[in-house]
């Protein structure tokens, strides 16, 4: 008996909120009550963070004339990145992309200035920061959709003028408008799944490749860090298989040397 275990009850609900979460797009313009909003942000607090530097900051956008400004700068990017997609233009413009003047709350994440101060974790990884604000954003994300609350993530704007839009200080920069708000419904599949954008061709089962030995070949094809997980193996031969990650639905994985 482990006492540090949840109840059942309890994890059922970690995992199918995280199985249910959706990027969203689609909001009533119905605004979030005060007390809700402090209660996600209060979990995008509690993410963890390289070197505990907690380098999120989260601003909230009260004008409405200021929304009309950054969705005007996501919506410049719209138009080049649907130029740069070429053959795929005139399907991409058809999506719905935001929501920004439709939610009841934005926010911009961003990295806040002052970063090079922080080397632990980061003096040869300097993006661990990065990596923290978005362990920050999917904290919230999570915690919305256990309260009802739809959540999309947008990130087709230039950094640089809407900091400037933003008056960050120099060195801080944006890295997601979040859009918050009530939804009719929740889509069943991923947005871009549904609408054929894109198909999950990656099952979880094939998210794992294998690394041999203490220093493998660069060239070794079992260094395709196309996937999650990854098997080690260890000097005696002793292999980590796939079969110690059973899929509920799916049965037991296929073994490394299947792959």
């Amino acid at each position: 008996m482990n006492p540090s275990r949840y109840s059942d009850s309890d994890i059922a609900a970690v995992y199918r909120v995280i199985r249910e979460r959706r990027d969203m797009r689609h909001f009533r313009p119905d605004p979030l009550d005060p007390a809700l909003l402090e209660r996600l942000l209060h979990a995008a607090h509690l993410a963890p963070s390289v070197g505990f530097m907690q380098p999120w900051r989260f601003i909230r956008l009260t004008d409405r004339s200021l929304r009309t400004q950054v969705h005007a700068l996501v919506d410049a990017e719209r138009q080049r990145t649907a130029l740069a997609l070429g053959e795929r233009q005139d399907e991409f413009m058809r999506l719905k992309v935001e929501g920004i003047l439709d939610c009841g709350e934005v926010l911009v994440a961003a990295l806040m200035d002052g970063r090079e101060r922080h080397i632990f974790g980061r003096r040869t990884m300097p993006d661990m920061d990065l990596a923290s604000v978005t362990c920050a954003i999917q904290n919230l994300w999570l915690a919305a959709r256990a309260e009802g609350i739809g959540v999309g993530w947008v990130s087709l704007f230039d950094p640089e003028p809407l900091g400037r839009l933003l008056r960050l200080p120099p060195g801080a920069r944006p890295v997601a408008v979040l859009c918050l708000g009530q939804v009719d419904t929740f889509y069943e599949k991923p947005m871009l799944e549904q609408e054929d954008w894109a198909r999950d061709g990656n099952p979880w089962t094939r998210w794992c490749s294998r690394m041999v030995g203490p220093t493998p070949a660069p060239q070794s094809p079992g260094l395709m860090m196309d996937s999650a997980i990854v098997f080690l193996e260890n000097h005696d031969g002793h292999k980590l298989t796939r079969s110690a990650f059973p899929h509920p639905n799916r049965g037991a994985l296929p073994s490394p040397d299947a792959h």
